[in-house]
């Protein structure tokens, strides 16, 4: 491979220039009446091999390899150290060497040679960078939407850097909005901070601009919350860059991620941060299988794991179309090509055993479910066999082929569950607590407990959003009804690293804060659409569904609330159900499934339920024993 494209020759031979410019005038500024003849002699005697000698070690430390116009502050260090050395070869060959009558090379010729060919070098990339960037004169910066940016650091910067040398995406920055009140009147990339949030509502009716742009990925919902606000007070339309937990894995062109601002960005809720090194000592280069794997949490749950680096991924589904879509995604999008698509159905313990006998996988995340409430109260036998049985079915394989992880993932509608599907999704948490007490097995179990998730499938936010664009109304159950939220991603890094963090049949939840009133989102997602609520979209109170409650809950009365490593993943612990009786119990639901018995079935739901049989207590020190 050659180390020197040929569309850097250009700059291989401004190199070139600039060392020989370098080496000439350390010669001539070295005497102060004029170069001696002898020294004249070893100027030019020398220079030809000096600029040989240095241009091999500029592209011996890859000067040729980097855009000037995208030159850094790490390629200016890499750029001082390649001069160093270029410079002490080049001295030290002439002044070993010494090519005229045995003269060496003064010590002072060397130092200034050294000074001189850095600051040539490093100041010719800083200059055509900065040739390249600077706004070019002419019309374009009077036209496109001017654009406030609200946030002064590094991704301002960045996004203000793209904006500049841009012009066809249509932006015209006039000035930055940060909360850090020293920041007022300084200059970013040539735009001035114009003042803090608070200041937003006179600045934006004094100097009303085009667009409001929030700059700051690690924005919290509330600051989020405050800006649109003061921004839709006079109808200033306001956009914003993806939070932290959508950029992981995103583009890294900041300018092209900007979008309209959104329902999950003004919840209020800080995401959770996943110190994603301890989840790759168990899952890099192992073979992981998740069911499920073409729904809403299977497939962000794909799309984490590939970042991590397993061996193999096999994805379970009975949809063939979801299935389809992520495994092309994963392969095509995210050039991870150790996919295997498994059109399979985990009811059957059949084709489950030919799935791990093929394959053996180490680790299975469990995600496959029916979810929807309604749906799961008006058929409780598919509920049943689904959640209930299909659970059982893909534990009792992982055990039988020596899995080493099990992971389930659980709803916080498990706790004191009124309806079928709360009561099947208790039942699943009962059998990972019974695997995971059993001292014969070496398969570790837990359950990953958390509450709604934005963006799912059959979400409250996608309904809001067909009902606004059809006009409304938006229906809500009741007015105080509140439920907790994550973002799809942060429920599926919360399932990896609760994969990591236990193995003795835990249950583990995420703080989630406070919950959020359903009638305050639809009132939001109303204002986001750039209408009022009442006067141009009406909500409409229905009623609460068969089998939802009022208010969601994270932990039961009879669990034990305690904390693990990660500050904002919290442990519900509890005496495990007896394996003897859920055995009993769960051979009875599956005879009635099978004979078709729903009201016996919903019947027996409901009385397991009532008087779940626990096993022996526990200590309180083996209670509160931590999860590693």
């Amino acid at each position: 491979m050659i180390p020197v494209n040929k569309h850097r020759i250009w700059q291989l031979a401004a190199d070139a220039g600039l060392v020989a410019t370098a080496w000439f005038l350390a010669f001539y500024l070295r005497f102060d009446n004029g170069l001696p003849p002898y020294y004249d002699t070893l100027l030019w005697r020398t220079i030809v091999p000096v600029v040989v000698i240095k241009l091999v070690v500029f592209v011996l430390f890859g000067f040729y390899n980097r855009w000037w116009r995208y030159v850094s502050t790490r390629d200016m260090w890499g750029a001082a150290r390649g001069v160093f050395v270029a410079c002490l070869v080049a001295d030290s060959a002439v002044y070993f060497v010494a090519p005229v009558n045995h003269l060496r090379l003064p010590r002072l010729i060397a130092i200034m040679d050294l000074l001189l060919t850095l600051a040539l070098i490093a100041g010719s990339r800083m200059v055509a960078r900065s040739i390249m960037e600077r706004p070019r004169p002419g019309p374009w910066i009077a036209r496109g939407k001017e654009v406030v940016l609200v946030g002064a650091g590094d991704a301002a910067r960045l996004i203000l850097r793209e904006l500049l040398r841009t012009p066809a995406l249509g932006y015209t920055p006039i000035g930055l909005i940060d909360d850090d009140p020293k920041k007022r009147n300084m200059r970013l990339e040539g735009i001035r901070v114009l003042g803090t949030i608070d200041d937003l509502p006179h600045l934006l009716r004094n100097n009303k601009p085009d667009e409001l742009l929030i700059a700051i990925p690690s924005a919290s919902g509330d600051v989020r919350r405050r800006v649109f606000e003061a921004a839709r007070a006079v109808g200033v339309p306001v956009k914003t860059l993806p939070g932290l937990h959508e950029l992981i894995a995103g583009d890294l062109n900041l300018a092209g991620q900007i979008r309209p601002v959104q329902v999950e960005d003004v919840l209020g809720r800080e995401p959770v941060e996943v110190d994603f090194e301890s989840v790759a000592s168990y899952l890099r280069g192992q073979t992981v299988l998740i069911t499920g794997a073409g729904g809403s949490i299977g497939a962000e749950l794909c799309r984490q794991i590939v970042r991590i680096g397993p061996g193999r991924m096999i994805l379970v589904d009975h949809g063939e179309t979801p299935l389809f879509e992520i495994e092309r995604e994963l392969v095509d999008e995210r050039g991870f090509t150790a996919t295997v698509p498994a059109l399979a159905d985990v009811k059957s313990s059949t084709k489950m055993r030919q799935l791990f006998e093929r394959y053996r996988p180490n680790v299975v995340f469990h995600a496959a479910a029916y979810k929807h409430v309604p749906l799961m109260e008006a058929n409780p036998l598919e509920s049943v066999r689904n959640n209930v049985l299909a659970t059982k079915v893909v534990a009792d394989v992982s055990v039988e082929f020596g899995v080493q992880r099990f992971v389930l993932v659980s709803t916080d509608k498990a706790l004191n569950p009124r309806a079928v599907y709360g009561q099947s999704k208790a039942i699943c948490e009962w059998i990972v607590e019974a695997h995971g007490q059993r001292d014969d097995i070496s398969t570790r179990f837990v359950a990953v407990r958390f509450g709604n998730v934005l963006g799912s499938a059959g979400s409250v936010i996608n309904i809001f959003r067909r009902q606004i664009e059809r006009g409304g109304p938006l229906t809500v159950t009741h007015p105080e009804m509140t439920r907790f939220f994550m973002t799809i991603p942060e429920a599926a890094q919360l399932v990896v690293q609760a994969g990591a963090i236990g193995g003795r049949g835990e249950i583990f939840v995420l703080d989630m804060g406070e919950p959020v009133k359903i009638m305050d989102l639809a009132q939001s997602m109303i204002r986001l659409s750039g209408k009022e609520p009442e006067t141009e979209v009406r909500i409409e109170f229905v009623g609460a569904r068969a089998g939802e409650k009022l208010h969601e809950e994270l932990f039961g009365e009879n669990e034990t609330v305690l904390a693990t490593k990660h500050p904002k993943i919290l442990r519900a612990r509890r005496p495990p159900v007896a394996r003897a009786w859920l055995d009993e119990e769960l051979a009875e639901l599956e005879r009635l499934v099978e004979e078709g018995e729903t009201l016996e079935l919903v019947a027996r739901l409901s009385a397991m339920m009532r008087a779940p049989r626990r096993a022996p207590a526990q200590s309180k020190a083996e209670l509160a024993k931590p999860s590693y």
